[in-house]
């Protein structure tokens, strides 16, 4: 869903949902007095009705169009035709067309210029739901010129959120952020709350595309609490389906159940059927991660007849990807890959790359499912160039500053609210009760320090979770670190449990380094890293010795075991593609392989495992070679190159 608050992929709503309650009561008795039916009044109590009630919405914004045919008036026709094209857009194509050619053609007449920028954005949302990405993009691009040049607020407010949620698809999460924040600044200063709620839910999902689901999460609940008090059920269930998808991240599966059978049932109640396939792909996804692969593929049947209805693309392709799940599932390998292509198709037009990550990982499995292994490892290697973009752009610095600052503002915010509440409280404190004046004084007081103790123990501990988080982690590479992975070693020694242990060291690489400099040396490092965490699992440990050394824990392991995970790790980094940064020649690792023997110390097992890596590095590198107490054995044998003399 797109179109006021987006369903995907601070505690500032819960402040504003008495003002937005409050708003409503009023608009109802005063609808109860004597409902006005001029058609500015239409009009308005049409974008109202838009988060609330969409049908009742478009009754209205009609019944206004019949009204302003006998009263013309160019500015409110446009902004009825506008809201028909919203309303339309997620339902019926042609007829979002049409009020938008006719909305078009009263442009020539409008007072207010800032409305094109409105028709563009639209025009803009038809064709991202038509999963062409690009050409939306353009269009948003020109909203916000437009409403920048007629100094008009509002519309661009709205034009910055639609393409501020459109670079969060892309990946472009710095660039959206800087857009969702002026939005919902601005829908503040022009005391919107609505809008300005919907901003923030936007900001939370881009927070869910860059991978903090748990923050994400927080606001989608937050909000949950304001558009429920509010009244706003269309915004309810989108903001539902979103937090279903923060917890489909998580793989908290009870919980994104209950909020896509939420999604659905209140879909239902308001006639809304995009909300309701959004629902069914969800449970969907579910039942697929709970094994139940048929029950899915009847559930995306449902999805796709109601897809049908709303024309939107990505919403397709994402039926699409969840059905070739069910299908590899259930080793229907053809159809599978039929639907996962047919879904990178869309994915591709729409330039999401995390749903086309996504995609061609499952479409490697199903490939390498059906035996072909050339295709199933072109798909996988673009599945991991794909992550590893977007990796890289979860971690850029830029993105962390701004996230950063919107979250100290959020706060510096919403402590100024409550400093003036509390001022005013005291106020009529004071007034109504002199004698216990004192009294409110002295609880106030001790309510504030109880509250900046309990804030700063909250912080405390937060900081020295991240602290340790960084102590036990690898700058470079995010491996666990040697601290960690040998701390994690002399566990499982002094428990007297049977483990392995592996040493990984690059072959040639202070060559690479003197060569091509440090800074290719660190992504070489960060690549090679990339593959052992993908060919090791837990209970695997995995980490970082220091400089071009790594270290492999296996616990209950056996030295034949060892031996056999060595090759695998051996290979999977031999098989990188370097090109980038060596065109004439890959990356190789030795490896020395040890397991724990009765009366090891830490220092007796480590000093075996290096002396097997210098028997590696010594038979000729890119070969994993065991030692048992003092005796080298099951070297594996590699055909090389003509030999080096560069060091190891």
């Amino acid at each position: 869903m797109q179109r006021s608050s987006r369903l995907v992929n601070a505690q500032r709503p819960l402040r504003w949902w008495p003002a937005l309650l409050l708003c409503l009561l009023l608009t109802d008795a005063v609808a109860g007095a004597a409902p006005d039916v001029s058609p500015r009044a239409l009009v308005e109590r049409s974008r109202s009705a838009m988060r609330s009630d969409p049908e009742r919405s478009r009754q209205l914004a009609e019944q206004a169009l019949v009204e302003l045919g006998r009263h013309p008036d160019a500015d409110l026709q446009v902004l009825a035709h506008w809201l028909l094209c919203d309303y339309h857009a997620e339902r019926d194509r042609s007829a979002a067309e049409q009020h938008l050619a006719q909305a078009r053609a009263l442009l020539p007449r409008v007072q207010r210029a800032g409305l094109r920028a409105n028709l563009l954005g639209c025009e803009g949302d038809l064709h991202e739901l038509g999963g062409d990405g690009v050409q939306a993009m353009a269009l948003y691009e020109q909203a916000v010129a437009a409403a920048e040049q007629a100094h008009d607020d509002e519309a661009l407010a709205n034009a910055l959120y639609q393409r501020g949620y459109l670079r969060g698809v892309r990946g472009e999460y710095a660039n959206g952020l800087v857009d969702l924040r002026r939005a919902n600044q601005t829908f503040e200063r022009l005391n919107l709350p609505e809008q300005a709620l919907t901003s923030l839910n936007a900001i939370a999902i881009l927070y869910n595309r860059m991978g903090d689901h748990a923050q994400a999460r927080w606001y989608y609940e937050a909000a949950l609490k304001a558009q429920q008090a509010a009244g706003l059920r269309r915004e309810q269930a989108v903001t539902q389906h979103n937090l279903g998808r923060a917890l489909e991240n998580l793989k908290d599966w009870d919980a994104a159940q209950h909020a896509f059978e939420a999604v659905l049932a209140l879909s239902r109640e308001i006639g809304y059927s995009r909300g309701e396939a959004y629902a069914l792909r969800g449970l969907a996804s579910v039942r697929n991660a709970r094994g139940a692969p048929a029950e899915a593929l009847v559930l995306l049947d449902q999805a796709s007849a109601l897809q049908h209805k709303s024309a939107d693309e990505r919403l397709r392709a994402q039926i699409l990807l969840q059905r070739g799940i069910s299908l590899r599932a259930l080793r229907r390998s053809a159809e599978s890959q039929r639907a996962l292509n047919e879904a990178l198709d869309v994915f591709r037009k729409a330039d999401s790359p995390a749903e086309l990550a996504a995609t061609h990982g499952e479409l490697a499995a199903a490939l390498a499912d059906a035996g072909d292994w050339r295709a199933a490892f072109e798909s996988q290697a673009r599945f991991k160039a794909l992550s590893d973009e977007l990796l890289h752009r979860q971690l850029d610095q830029r993105f962390a500053t701004l996230k950063v600052e919107f979250d100290s503002a959020a706060k510096d915010k919403e402590n100024r609210l409550l400093q003036r509440e509390k001022a005013a409280t005291e106020l009529a404190l004071d007034q109504a009760r002199a004698a216990g004046r004192w009294r409110a004084v002295v609880i106030a007081l001790a309510a504030l320090l109880v509250a900046g103790l309990a804030v700063l123990v909250w912080r405390h501990r937060r900081t020295s979770l991240r602290m340790r988080d960084l102590a036990m982690t690898d700058e470079l590479t995010g491996l666990p670190n040697r601290r960690h992975v040998l701390g994690r070693l002399q566990g499982l020694m002094a428990d007297d449990k049977a483990c392995a242990l592996l040493i990984v060291d690059l072959d040639h690489f202070k060559a690479v380094n003197d060569r091509c400099g440090h800074l290719v040396g660190d992504e070489i490092l960060r690549a090679v890293a990339g593959a052992l965490r993908d060919s090791g699992r837990e209970p695997v440990e995995l980490g970082r010795l220091g400089g071009e050394e790594f270290v492999v824990v296996l616990p209950d392991t056996g030295l034949d075991m060892a031996m056999t995970v060595a090759e695998r790790l051996r290979a999977q980094v031999a098989a990188l593609d370097v090109s980038r940064w060596l065109s004439d020649r890959g990356i190789t690792i030795s490896l020395g392989v040890t397991v724990v023997e009765a009366g090891d110390q830490m220092s007796s097992l480590l000093r075996r495992a290096d002396e097997a890596l210098f028997d590696a590095k010594r038979g000729g590198r890119n070969r994993a070679v065991a030692r048992v107490g003092g005796l080298a054995s099951a070297a594996t044998p590699i055909r090389r190159a003509p030999a080096e003399t560069e060091s190891r």
